[in-house]
């Protein structure tokens, strides 16, 4: 794939779509209802259409609409063999995972890219304690057996999506649960939200600490009328292009209260030295005097990537720490990141778990020379895409290079 990005500053106004995190969960507890659910979701991307597709093969009826999906509920598991096409989406894969074992089904998870090789441990030995049997078959898993409730301990140190599919499954059971997580909680925003979805679905959870007790036998009862918020992960790219912008970019259509940990992004701006001004639904972005900052990667990994890019142009060093997980995405985000803002002109030193930038007064593709960068990093998997339109002290117009992120308007 080719773009070609024309310099100059950005600024206008963007309505996000829908948090990908939130519609995984929200898909989810519609399928293991009672009740009919309208899930309105503003922009489906490769992993929401992954979940929603194994969620169809597993029983649930999914209607794509244009507002989003109309899904029946899971009444039975399909006899025979389940085959779950779950994509590049860890996402779909780990939370469904516990589910498959919850519903009894028999099924085979057909994973691409690198998601075989990230890593199933320990949520893979939990299970198989509980009764169910899997089995690795180079893309291939195998998944068999009935789980069964009891007492479920977990490291919380290594997926936070590990809790989130437990928690998910484990009030579908016979017997009463309790779920035990050992050790620091990694992005414990993303169990946060999974908490407001089962909330929202009115099941009866107790949560004492790192412990949470789950009756057995519920079933979810979402609104008929559900809608997935505005996407922080999304946001964060038009925020950090607005950081480097004097008349800024606008977000709209965002949650300000949000469980999502990307939300995040306004700290970090605000420590960079930007102006960040927060009103109704919307966010506003604009330039102030950039400097270097530490960053926390451990409950924001995601944002890593476009934090760099303001880290590049800020004064003085900014330092990345606790991001080795991002080298186990779709690509080494850690290693492409550095190559991508080298390519740039950027000043960047790769670290085992995370990066040492000293910022520049402009990368190389705000000259007036073209800048040819080759990249073997994997495209990101977001809504399918949209026009983006802005203003620029350059251009009149712009085509967004990004595929999908939102619509930028006139300011």
């Amino acid at each position: 794939m080719k773009r070609t990005i024309i310099p100059g500053v950005r600024t206008g106004r963007v309505r996000i779509p829908a948090s990908k995190s939130q519609a995984h969960r929200l898909l989810i507890c519609a399928a293991l209802g009672e009740e009919k659910t309208e899930v309105v979701c503003d922009g489906i991307s490769a992993d929401i259409a992954a979940t929603a597709k194994c969620l169809s093969v597993l029983g649930a009826k999914i209607e794509e609409m244009e507002t989003g999906f109309l899904v029946s509920q899971i009444k039975k598991v399909p006899e025979g063999r389940c085959d779950l096409y779950c994509g590049e989406s860890g996402s779909t894969l780990r939370f469904l995972l516990p589910i498959v074992g919850a519903l009894g089904a028999q099924a085979v998870f057909h994973r691409e890219g690198r998601l075989p090789q990230r890593p199933l441990a320990p949520l893979d030995s939990v299970l198989k304690e509980h009764g169910m049997t899997l089995r690795e078959d180079g893309d291939l898993l195998y998944c068999s057996g009935q789980l069964i409730g009891g007492n479920y301990t977990i490291a919380g140190n290594v997926s936070s999506q590990y809790i989130s599919g437990l928690l998910m499954a484990l009030p579908l059971l016979i017997r009463d649960s309790l779920l035990m997580v050992s050790g620091p909680l990694e992005s414990a925003a993303y169990v946060a939200m999974t908490e407001d979805a089962l909330q929202l679905s009115k099941l009866t959870i107790s949560k004492m600490g790192a412990m949470w007790a789950i009756p057995g036998q519920q079933r979810c009862h979402l609104p008929k009328h559900t809608v997935v918020e505005g996407d922080w992960s999304n946001t964060a790219f038009f925020l950090c292009m607005g950081a480097l912008s004097k008349e800024g970019v606008t977000v709209e259509g965002l949650n300000l209260q949000s469980s999502q940990g990307d939300r995040g992004v306004l700290d970090v701006l605000r420590r960079f030295g930007a102006e960040v001004t927060e009103h109704g639904d919307a966010v506003t972005v604009r330039r102030g005097a950039l400097h270097g900052v530490t960053i926390n990667a451990a409950p924001i990994p995601d944002l890593i990537p476009v934090l760099s890019v303001v880290a590049s142009v800020a004064e003085g060093e900014t330092r990345v720490e606790n991001a080795y997980r991002l080298r186990l995405k779709e690509s080494d985000r850690l290693k492409s990141t550095a190559n991508l803002l080298r390519a740039l002109g950027g000043q960047v030193e790769e670290k085992e778990d995370g990066l040492a930038i000293t910022g520049v007064p402009a990368l190389a593709a705000r000259s007036k020379r073209r800048t040819t960068i080759a990249s073997r990093c994997l495209p990101p998997r977001r809504p399918a895409p949209r026009r983006a339109r802005s203003q620029s002290t350059t251009t009149a117009a712009w085509q967004s290079p990004i595929p999908a992120f939102g619509r930028i308007l006139a300011a």
